[in-house]
């Protein structure tokens, strides 16, 4: 019997192993709290800043970063994955008293199978199922921003060879896109848009590399590098045109080693559905991946 054939290439990763966290501003941690835990059923990270005027909100293996300052609006929204629809959008309807005032508001499509989620200052979020996304079960799968029309081919080149990210132009929700492999079943998604680009408000996001010092290289000698962090860590903003050098985007990368003292550490994810009058003792933590098929 012939051995079975396998595609190598589906399981590659490219250089970025990982997008750990997004990182915006907001205006009040109680109703971060409110949006974030209660709402979409996330976790806040016990072990790290657990003071009053930043969170850690952990969702699978990746986290959002919550400090208080001036709201940031991410331009375009947010992937994420939660186990179900039907408990989302039960704790959704619990949360809208509490955010009334605020930009917070949901709605769900049935045909598409998501639900479309809007937090108190105005991010957007769009909420798959639990195996939308491979075997993830809670997570973070993509972010998608909103570029000028045209620009899609220039940034899939520059993610390709500059960070060594698989990258390819592609459809993307009925448009253009710069599609860029960041992690397991997680992309950067750079969908293309008419009309005015809105401002860059310096929020940030935060991706693991396995080649450390290969993108720093080139993007120093472009002069791309905007901070020189520590020993393990540094950071770029400005997606450019390798050819001509036009400005594509801006958009706040972190980018950390593998070395990085954080990398690696263990996230704990809550069972959103564990309740004080319906308490089961041994289920209080929540699964991120999916269980293994035969």
């Amino acid at each position: 019997m012939a051995a079975k054939k396998y595609d190598r290439k589906n399981e590659d990763v490219g250089n970025i192993i990982g997008l750990e966290h997004m990182n915006v501003l907001i205006g009040d941690q109680i109703k971060a709290t409110l949006f974030y835990v209660k709402a979409l059923g996330f976790t806040r990270d016990p072990f790290m800043m657990t003071n009053a005027d930043n969170m850690w909100i952990n969702l699978g293996r990746s986290q959002f970063h919550l400090p208080t300052g001036k709201p940031q609006v991410l331009r375009g929204r947010t992937g994420l994955v939660v186990s179900s629809h039907e408990k989302l959008l039960e704790r959704l309807k619990s949360t809208r008293q509490d955010l009334r005032g605020t930009k917070f508001r949901y709605s769900s499509d049935k045909k598409r199978k998501v639900i479309d989620v809007v937090c108190p200052w105005g991010n957007r979020f769009r909420c798959h199922e639990a195996g939308a996304f491979g075997k993830m079960r809670v997570g973070m799968p993509y972010i998608q921003f909103d570029v000028r029309v045209g620009t899609a081919g220039g940034i899939a080149g520059f993610y390709r060879e500059i960070m060594r990210a698989p990258s390819r132009v592609d459809r993307w929700d009925g448009a253009r896109a710069a599609l860029v492999q960041v992690g397991v079943n997680q992309n950067l998604i750079f969908r293309e848009k008419r009309g005015p680009e809105a401002k860059f408000d310096g929020h940030h996001i935060q991706i693991y590399v396995v080649d450390f010092s290969g993108p720093y290289n080139r993007l120093l000698d472009r002069g791309l590098v905007s901070q020189e962090s520590n020993q393990y860590q540094y950071r770029f903003v400005d997606i450019t045109d390798l050819e001509s050098g036009e400005l594509l985007f801006k958009i706040d990368h972190e980018v950390r080693a593998m070395s990085h003292p954080l990398y690696g550490r263990s996230f704990v994810n809550r069972n959103p559905d564990q309740h004080i009058r319906s308490f089961v003792e041994g289920y209080e933590q929540g699964a991120w991946l999916m269980p293994a098929q035969a």
